[in-house]
């Protein structure tokens, strides 16, 4: 069960952070040989593989989700999933639709101008988890954002049950979505034909969406070929809290993270001790309810904690916040806007009791795609930005070049660069 903290704080922090390093994986062999067979047979490997660890398929079409299979499931889904999902995607499209970059030109010198140029990127592949769950807000919270930014084309793979069947709500939110190029495959094979394309799959421009070891290693291995959105690790949450705070509401929302899987972590930061005792009493009571217990043993006691630093000031609980970095972070306090003023480094912000973090996961808008692992100290949330791209745009005038081009000629002589130097001189001549 979860520990108690009050010393070596740093220390645990830096041990939790360890859990999510990708370096020197054992299953960082079994990725490379799965992306080199698949960059070298093409579909030929990509059916070889869906056999061996998804379902068996005689043809490489049977991996295809025809049109009226989407239709389909569509028409089968019941009316509470549909609404559910037409409200999720209307939130979800609300809010990514402010985070667009827009193209700018602006006048230098006397005649002359600089600038930017926006464009969407032109091909995205979605990977949704599946196979033995399902994850229909995956698909939104991947496809939305990339729809926001005008990318025209976007296909969507996901691996299958052992029927070769994709999960029903996640074709349900597809075709409400208006995706049409749908494939069941998964793993590390649907990584490498997203990246490497095939007969099949046309080559993608970038790979988004989350996944196991084996998918989170295949991005990695393919980035530089294809783009990715981030190397997406196991959840975690950081609530900083005081004595105002209810125990009940902090000890679900810390299982609520704690139950995706065993490396999952949910730690709470507070100064009061009385909290941290109702904390952890509060997350025996409720864990006795819960079923993925084999998984909570685990993410509570390896990789979770409630730290406690009596008589600390918002400032130094908000120090400790950085650190951590979290995915989400969670502030119930009295002085929940000094804190948030003081906050730098995390994913998703939730202010107040009823800011439930699960609210982010699925309906209220702002993307659950977050950097985890520490990882909010140089990354944020995936947006509609995300999908976009921007390239310089230059217009200079014969007048206007003649004085930065000497300069320019000097700059290339410091640098010992001639060619450089007489592409610059040339002009003035």
């Amino acid at each position: 069960m979860i520990r108690i903290v009050e010393k070596n704080i740093n220390e645990e922090i830096k041990r939790i952070h360890k859990r999510t390093a990708y370096v020197d994986r054992k299953e960082a062999e079994v990725v490379c040989n799965i992306l080199k067979d698949i960059r070298e047979h093409g579909d030929v490997a990509l059916l070889g593989y869906v056999n061996k660890f998804e379902f068996p398929a005689k043809d490489i079409k049977e991996i295809v989700v025809s049109s009226s299979e989407l239709k389909l499931a569509y028409d089968n889904a019941s009316e509470q999933l549909k609404s559910l999902l037409s409200v999720a995607i209307e939130n979800i499209r609300n809010y990514h639709k402010h985070f667009l970059l827009n193209s700018w030109q602006e006048k230098v010198y006397q005649n002359s101008s600089y600038g930017m140029k926006v464009t969407p990127i032109n091909r995205v592949g979605v990977y949704v988890p599946g196979g033995t769950a399902a994850y229909p807000t995956s698909v939104l919270m991947n496809v939305i954002p990339a729809q926001v930014a005008g990318v025209e084309e976007i296909v969507l793979l996901s691996p299958a049950g052992k029927d070769g069947k994709m999960a029903h709500s996640v074709l349900v939110a597809a075709y409400m979505l208006g995706i049409t190029e749908v494939y069941s495959v998964g793993g590390a094979q649907a990584v490498g034909a997203l990246a490497y394309g095939t007969k099949s799959i046309k080559q993608v421009d970038k790979i988004v969406g989350p996944g196991n070891i084996y998918v989170t290693l295949a991005k990695k291995e393919v980035f530089g070929v294809v783009g990715i959105d981030k190397m997406a690790g196991p959840s975690d949450v950081c609530i900083v809290a005081d004595d105002s705070a209810d125990p009940r509401f902090i000890a679900a929302d810390m299982l609520a993270q704690a139950e995706h899987d065993t490396l999952a972590s949910a730690i709470l930061i507070t100064d009061s001790m009385s909290l941290a005792k109702k904390v952890k009493e509060q997350i025996a009571v409720q864990y006795k309810e819960l079923p993925r217990q084999d998984i909570l043993d685990r993410s509570l006691s390896d990789n979770s904690l409630i730290m406690v630093m009596q008589g600390a000031g918002v400032e130094q609980l908000a120090d400790i916040a950085n650190q951590i970095a979290s995915e989400h972070l969670e502030i119930f306090h009295r002085k929940n806007e000094d804190l948030l003023e003081n906050i730098k480094q995390a994913g998703a912000i939730f202010v107040g009791d009823y800011s439930a973090e699960v609210l982010g996961d699925y309906m209220l808008g702002p993307n659950h795609v977050l950097p985890t692992g520490g990882t909010a100290k140089f990354s944020s949330p995936l947006s509609a930005i995300d999908f976009q791209k921007y390239s310089t745009v230059v217009r200079m005038t014969k007048d206007d070049f003649s004085q930065i081009g000497k300069d320019t000629a000097l700059f290339a002589d410091i640098e010992k660069l001639p060619a450089h130097a007489k592409a610059a001189r040339i002009r003035n001549v």
